[in-house]
Order: C-alpha cells, then structure tokens, then sequence
C-alpha cells in the first residue's frame, strides 16, 4: 500500500462553490444541496469556531501572563525595599544626630536618589492633616495656633512604591 498523502489548502469554501450548473448552463431548479456537502459546511464552521476559541484563549493566556510577570516583579521590588526601610531610618537618624556630617549627608543623597529611581517615595507628614491611610498617629498633644488632627511632628518616616504604602510615617498629631 502506498502512505503518499496530499496536504490541500482551503482557503474558504462557500455555498456558491458547490452549486452545478446543467447541460444547458442553468441551475438547477431544486436547489437541495448534496447532505456531504452540507455535512463538510457544518464541520469546517465548527472548526471555524474552534479555532477563533483557541486563538482567544491563548491571546487571554499571554495577556494573564504578561500581567501575572509584572506583578511578581512589583512584589519583589517592594520586598527588597522593605527590607532597606531600617537602612533608611538609621541613615536619617545619623542625619539628624550630626547635621554636619559630610559623609553622612552624602549617603542620605545617594539613598534618596535610589529610592527615586525605583519608584520610592517619602510621604510627606509634617503640616499636614492626618490620613489613616498614610499616617499612623502615636500620640497627641495639645499645641497652641494648630488645627485638630494637624500633623507636628514626624517620629519615623512612611514610604510609598507608587502607588502602595510601604509602610505608614509614624507621627504626631495636634489635639
């Protein structure tokens, strides 16, 4: 027995295609079409159909991926931040013990450039309203000329990764 087998390609087949024409050039009357044809029609719609699903599915797939990919990165990225918030604070607390410092003063310029390029920002506390959301209040006290709920002062800093809070600034608050 002979294995040769042809591949054909079918572009598209419609009804149009498999209609006859008579001796004299005319269709015929009954236009009642042969059930292998129809049979062949139905199965390549189906395949149509299967294969725009399958091409769906995998688009939807690559698109999850891609997506699942970004935010394994931004995880990673905030767990690496978060381990340099005591790096951080202890290179603030140096700043605020010997302002002078040059070398001191270099290396919170260089952290705070880092954090910048990867998206980490200080949020701002001082003179402004307490926000749960970024504020942790620790005490309150009573302070003359200040509005209620007024930040005054600032115990430990809070930082943002865009648009997430790391960890919230620990602060004072204005009775």
């Amino acid at each position: 027995m002979d294995d040769n087998k042809e591949e054909v390609k079918v572009d598209a087949v419609s009804v149009a295609d498999t209609e006859t024409k008579t001796e004299t050039g005319e269709k015929p009357e009954n236009k009642a079409q042969n059930p292998e044809i129809e049979k062949l029609n139905a199965t390549i719609a189906e395949l149509n159909d299967k294969y725009l699903r399958a091409v769906a599915e995998i688009e939807n797939t690559r698109r999850r991926a891609a997506i699942d990919a970004d935010a394994m990165a931004r995880n990673r990225a905030m767990s690496v931040a978060r381990h340099f918030l005591p790096v951080i604070d202890a290179v603030a607390a140096a700043l605020k013990h010997n302002p002078d410092d040059a070398g001191v003063q270099s290396m919170s310029r260089a952290i705070d450039a880092a954090c910048g390029a990867i998206g980490m920002i200080k949020i701002e506390s001082v003179g402004q309203k307490l926000n749960p959301q970024f504020h942790n209040a620790i005490q309150m006290i009573d302070v003359a000329d200040t509005e209620t709920n007024t930040i005054v002062e600032e115990m430990q800093a809070g930082y943002m990764f865009g648009d997430t809070v790391l960890r919230p600034a620990m602060v004072i608050v204005a009775k």
